[in-house]
């Protein structure tokens, strides 16, 4: 497991604002969160050498681009070896047409995600390569209908009220002295 980032209000504000909009100016981003361009972009640069920012993509409409048959999948492995579990997942990921890998606890070993531009080439896909990963056994495909919900940002919300949390006295009696106000 990776070490956690601390963040603090302004930086979750940043993230944000980032995942609404990648593409505005350092300005607009200050703006948005309330900083100087200088300490915006210095929050930045710390979020992605931690690699809390991993990087900037566009997002694509998949119908539009002709992807319009999107399957859920569930896959189970004959065996648990390292070396089965291994050679699987280096394949999974590997296959462009397999865009999400989740390694589950319950029914399914795994859960994947696939997008295919109809039934037809989803067929072809099964036999000529989701069959013949390695270990596996057992494929059960759910066909999606609708989309409801695909967003792709993070709940980065949600952390901010932590962030904002009210503070213990001694926080607050620390920070009065730091402004050179009174102990109490």
């Amino acid at each position: 497991m990776s070490e956690v980032f601390t963040l603090d209000t302004w930086s979750l504000r940043i993230l944000q604002e980032l995942q609404r909009d990648a593409r505005q100016t350092l300005q607009q981003i200050a703006d948005a969160v309330g900083l100087s361009p200088t300490p915006c972009w210095r929050r930045i640069k710390a979020m992605e050498d931690a690699g809390v920012i991993r990087g900037y993509s566009a997002l694509v409409d998949r119908s539009r681009v002709g992807l319009s048959l999107l399957v859920v999948v569930e896959v189970n492995l004959a065996a648990h070896t390292e070396e089965l579990v291994r050679g699987f997942e280096r394949a999974v990921a590997a296959e462009p047409a397999i865009v999400r890998c989740l390694s589950t606890t319950g029914q399914a070993d795994y859960i994947l995600t696939v997008m295919m531009p109809d039934i037809a080439a989803y067929e072809r896909f099964l036999h000529a390569t989701l069959f013949k990963l390695p270990g596996v056994t057992h494929v059960r495909s759910s066909i999606v209908l609708k989309e409801i919900k695909a967003d792709v940002r993070l709940p980065v919300a949600a952390l901010a009220s932590e962030a904002a949390a009210p503070r213990t006295q001694a926080h607050e009696r620390r920070a009065r002295t730091a402004r050179g106000g009174p102990k109490s």
